[in-house]
C-alpha cells in the first residue's frame, strides 16, 4: 500500500459561542483537514488546529508547508512505515507538530482501515472500559460561570474544566468560588490558566487562596517554558499541577520528570506532531509515574477521534478534553458524545465517517497533490 494521493481542506469551523481563554478569543476555529487516498482505495483523514500562541503556527502557513514542503516528502510511502515518516518529516522541517499530527493521524486512519482494526488496537489496545469528557467553560463572568457549571451538572456532567488567567487574579479566585458554590462540594474541578498568571509569585498567592475550592488540578499557570517557575510553584503549593503549554516534545517532558515540576502533563497531538509522538510521551511519562492526559486545540471529530484513540490504548492517560465537536455549530465528523462519555465506534481506523459535502461547504481554500507527479 502507498499513498498516491493528497487532498488540503482549509476550513473555519463556526463556533456556537465565542472560544475564550486568557490569551485569546476565537468566534471561529479554523483548522486543516488532510484527505490521504492510497492505491489500494482507502481513504484516510487527518486534522490540523494550529495555534500561533502554543505551537508557533499559523493555518494558511501550515496549509502551505503542508502542500510545499511536508505532503511531498510522504506521497508514495506507506503509511504503516510511521516512523520513517515521522523522520522524513522532521528532517524537512523542524518543529510545526500540528502540520505533522494531520500527516500522523491520517496515516494511523488508514492502517486501521487496512488492518481492519480500530486504531487503538494497534497502538495497545484498549487499556479503558469507558472515556469520559468534563464540561469545558471558556472564561465569563462569575455568575455566568457559576449558571452554566450548574447546568452543566444538571445534563448529565460528572467533572468541569474552567478556563481562567484573564485579567485581575482576583476575578479567578471569585469565578472558582462561585462554581464551587453552585456545583457543591463533590464535583472535581479542575481550572486552565493557560498561562495567564504572569509570575510565579502571583500564582504561588493565587493557588494557595484557592486551596478551600479543593482543585483537582491547576493547569498551566505561567507562561510556557518555564519548568523550573512550574517547579518552584508545585513546592510551594499543595494543590497538584499539570503541565500543557509547557509539553511539546519528549525532551520537555524529561526536564518536567527531571525537576519533579508537575504531577500531570497534557499530551495534545498538535503540540507533539499526531498520535505516534504522543504514545511514546505517555510511555516516558508513565516510567516516572506521573499521569497524563490527552487535550484539545479545539478539533472536528478527526483530530478528536485520533486524541481518544490514544487515551483509550494506554492506562496511564486517565483523562481526556477533546470537546470541539460540541463547540461547534457545523461538523463534518459523527464522533459520539453522551455526557460524561464520548463512544468511540470499533469500526476501522478512527471510525469517523467524513461528510464530504460539508467539508466542501466549509473549505475556503483547497489543494490537491498527486503521488504520480
Amino acid at each position: 500500500m502507498k499513498i498516491t494521493q493528497a487532498c488540503l481542506y482549509l476550513v473555519e469551523f463556526p463556533l456556537k459561542e465565542p472560544f475564550i481563554i486568557s490569551y485569546a478569543s476565537y468566534p471561529v476555529m479554523p483548522a486543516i483537514i488532510l484527505k490521504l487516498e492510497t492505491n489500494t482505495g482507502l481513504t484516510g483523514y487527518g486534522e490540523a488546529v494550529p495555534d500561533e500562541h502554543v505551537t508557533g503556527e499559523q493555518v494558511h502557513g501550515s496549509f502551505e508547508i503542508l502542500k510545499h514542503v511536508l505532503l511531498p516528502r510522504i506521497l508514495n510511502k506507506n503509511p504503516f512505515d510511521i516512523e520513517q515518516i515521522h523522520h522524513l518529516m522532521d528532517a524537512s522541517i523542524a518543529r510545526n507538530p500540528a502540520a505533522k499530527a494531520a500527516i500522523d493521524i491520517a496515516c494511523f486512519d488508514l492502517m486501521g482501515k487496512a488492518a481492519n482494526q480500530p486504531v487503538y488496537n494497534l497502538i495497545g489496545g484498549r487499556a479503558h472500559k469507558n472515556l469520559q469528557y468534563p464540561k469545558v467553560l471558556s472564561i465569563e463572568a462569575a455568575d455566568i460561570m457559576a449558571e452554566k457549571a450548574l447546568a452543566a451538572k444538571n445534563s448529565g456532567f460528572s467533572s468541569l474544566k474552567l478556563k481562567v488567567g484573564l485579567g485581575d487574579p482576583a476575578m479567578d479566585i471569585a469565578r472558582v468560588y462561585a462554581v464551587r458554590k453552585a456545583v457543591g462540594e463533590a464535583m472535581p474541578i479542575r481550572i486552565d490558566v493557560n498561562q495567564g498568571w504572569k509570575t510565579v509569585s502571583q500564582a504561588v498567592r493565587t493557588i494557595n487562596e484557592l486551596e478551600d475550592a479543593n482543585l483537582s488540578w491547576v493547569e498551566q499557570p505561567i507562561r510556557m517554558g518555564d519548568i523550573r517557575g512550574l517547579a518552584e510553584i508545585r513546592r510551594k503549593t499543595a494543590t497538584p499541577i499539570m503541565a500543557d503549554e509547557s509539553v511539546h516534545s519528549m525532551e520537555d517532558v524529561l526536564e518536567i520528570i527531571r525537576l519533579e515540576a508537575a504531577d500531570f502533563i497534557n499530551i495534545k497531538l498538535m503540540k507533539s506532531g499526531g498520535i505516534y509522538p504522543a504514545v511514546q510521551m505517555a510511555k516516558a511519562a508513565e516510567n516516572a509515574g506521573l499521569a497524563a492526559q490527552i487535550g484539545s486545540m479545539v478539533e472536528s471529530s478527526i483530530g478528536s477521534a485520533a486524541g481518544y484513540h490514544a487515551v483509550m490504548a494506554r492506562r496511564n492517560i486517565g483523562s481526556a478534553e477533546l470537546t470541539g465537536p460540541l463547540l461547534f455549530q457545523e461538523e463534518i465528523g459523527d464522533l459520539r458524545f453522551e455526557p460524561p462519555f464520548v463512544h468511540l465506534s470499533e469500526k476501522p481506523g478512527l471510525g469517523v465517517t467524513v461528510d464530504e459535502s460539508q467539508l466542501d461547504k466549509l473549505a475556503i481554500k483547497t489543494a490537491v497533490l498527486d503521488g504520480s507527479g
